[in-house]
């Protein structure tokens, strides 16, 4: 089974890479599933009702999130109502919405999503790694195919998770930094690890926004308002394959392509299914 990750879509910039690409991705990489981080779509600070139908009609099948996921007040409404959307399992019980969730292929086949925030430099929610192995005792007798945002500042809480997790799912996916790390590799126990997948958005930018806000933050220590930025959009994604009979992964991944390597791809496709006649 193929699983198409793609990370944290970031603004309109992102959603388009998205709206324009994905359907050739799923076709060259023969996907099962799409899960996408979403919490940075409504230009770069959470997601709403709209953004989020929007997105799901791009064609992705599961909508992770993490610390940004309540910058929309509508995201608590619509997280209740839309069960497709989660929110880090480690928020303390009560809050809105689900931390997991099990998708059926077109083929009906199942895999289980788990979406987890971490506590260092981040908020400080319930033990992640206590929850993580909660979630997956939920989730074992349904799928043997688990696969985990770990939404995490940290490299090295994130590479823990990895440890932590290795053999019980098959694949750990690091999200939040907004920048894509190099690491993507099978551990030992058969699952698949990368610590940050990357941002799905404007790369001439400051993790997504307006370098000169963002710039000025630091070399002033003034507030200041952050935009969305828009130039350079590239998608940033990994594709993990699993044994649907084990769980275990048995190949990962890491994609990144500019606004040009997407184009090429969705023309490809298009001119794939509309041939030229022979003359």
């Amino acid at each position: 089974m193929n699983v198409l990750f793609i990370g944290d879509i970031f603004g309109k910039p992102g959603r388009t890479l998205v709206r324009q690409g994905l359907g050739a991705l799923v076709e060259r990489h023969e996907i099962d599933l799409v899960v996408a981080n979403v919490e940075n779509a409504a230009g770069g600070f959470g997601v709403t009702r709209e953004l989020g139908d929007e997105i799901l009609g791009y064609g992705v099948d599961v909508m992770t999130s993490g610390n940004h996921i309540w910058d929309k007040k509508e995201a608590i409404a619509y997280i209740g109502a839309e069960p497709r959307l989660l929110r880090p399992a480690n928020f303390p019980a009560g809050v809105p919405g689900s931390g997991s969730y099990v998708a059926r292929t077109s083929q009906g086949r199942a895999i289980g999503i788990i979406n987890l925030m971490g506590r260092v430099f981040m908020h400080h929610l319930d033990d992640p790694f206590a929850v993580a192995r909660r979630e997956i005792e939920a989730l074992v007798s349904r799928t043997r195919v688990i696969v985990v945002d770990f939404h995490a500042e940290a490299t090295s809480e994130k590479v823990a998770m990895g440890w932590h997790l290795d053999g019980s799912v098959s694949a750990v996916i690091g999200t939040h930094t907004h920048v894509q790390t190099a690491d993507e590799r099978l551990l030992p126990a058969g699952t698949a690890y990368i610590t940050d997948v990357g941002m799905t958005g404007p790369h001439d930018s400051i993790i997504g926004i307006e370098k000169e806000a963002a710039l000025g933050r630091f070399l002033t220590g003034m507030p200041a308002k952050f935009e969305a930025a828009t130039g350079n959009p590239k998608l940033h994604a990994v594709v993990v394959t699993a044994d649907e009979r084990t769980g275990k992964a048995t190949a990962i991944e890491r994609l990144s392509l500019s606004a040009a390597d997407v184009a090429a791809l969705s023309g490809r496709r298009r001119e794939a299914s509309h041939p030229v006649p022979a003359r």
